[in-house]
């Protein structure tokens, strides 16, 4: 599991699965998560690709300089990570914050990207309250008491019940998330706009709603699915956290989607 140290400094901590002569696909996780998001996908996907997955800046075993970061910040570790380990191209499979960056980086580093897959995400906020609360919230309180009610948003309550085991991952991963880059990842969040840069977008595109998300709902990909060329709008039976929830039917249709 190397960690490579990007343009100021900051520590990235990479995992790398499947063959080197494999085609590259690379990962990237929502807020308040680490690379162990994607556990259920990483052996089918490696038999097919070079999985590269990471702890964005803020999360997991990586850095967390001070904010305030941006979605510009987090595509150039990406290329970072992507150059250090000689990978001039790659497919991209983000979720949420993972699909937000990826917009970024089908527009902005279109050389770099091969296929893309944006699930359970949104391109810009015009409400942006819902964030200034959240970021007010954290000034007094820690990560923890956030846990719960994102576990509500995350996953529908019939799964919840049925698989106590993936919450309690769940709850142990977020965790791992420092206080001040979750923060600072809220800020870039927020102040995101990729309305007028997603129509440059000229990747193959996947969209994957969750039917039941509350976090972003399917109108927020399907406006998305509607500003990229030729995008293809999936809807799955799932809330926010699509990849967990529905593991087997999420590694099909990603899988199907990079290998058509």
């Amino acid at each position: 599991m190397p960690i490579i140290n990007v343009d100021d400094g900051c520590p990235i901590n990479v995992e790398v699965s499947g063959s080197d002569r494999a085609p590259a696909l690379m990962l990237s996780n929502s807020l308040g998560t680490n690379l162990n998001m994607w556990d259920d996908q990483i052996a089918a996907w490696a038999e097919h690709f070079r999985v590269i997955r990471y702890d964005r800046r803020g999360h997991g075993r990586s850095g967390a300089p001070a904010g305030p970061y941006s979605m510009e910040r987090f595509g150039r570790d990406v290329l970072a990570v992507l150059d250090a380990l000689k990978v001039e191209s790659t497919h991209w499979c983000g979720l949420s914050m993972g699909g937000m960056v990826g917009q970024w980086l089908g527009a902005n580093a279109p050389q770099r990207i091969n296929k893309l897959v944006l699930s359970n995400t949104n391109a810009y906020y015009a409400d942006k309250s819902g964030w200034d609360d959240r970021i007010r919230f954290l000034r007094d309180n820690g990560l923890e008491k956030l846990v719960d009610p994102n576990m509500e948003r995350w996953f529908t309550a019939g799964f919840r019940a049925r698989s106590p085991e993936t919450i309690a991952r769940m709850k142990a991963i977020f965790m791992t998330t420092d206080k001040g880059g979750y923060v600072a990842c809220c800020q870039a969040i927020r102040d995101m706009d990729f309305r007028a840069s997603n129509p440059s977008i000229k990747a193959p595109t996947l969209v994957i709603v969750g039917a039941q998300d509350p976090a972003t709902p399917p109108a927020q990909g399907e406006a998305i699915a509607a500003q990229i060329p030729g995008a293809r709008l999936v809807s799955l039976d799932a809330a926010h956290i699509a990849n967990m929830e529905q593991p087997r039917l999420y590694t099909e249709t990603v899988l199907n989607f990079l290998q058509s």
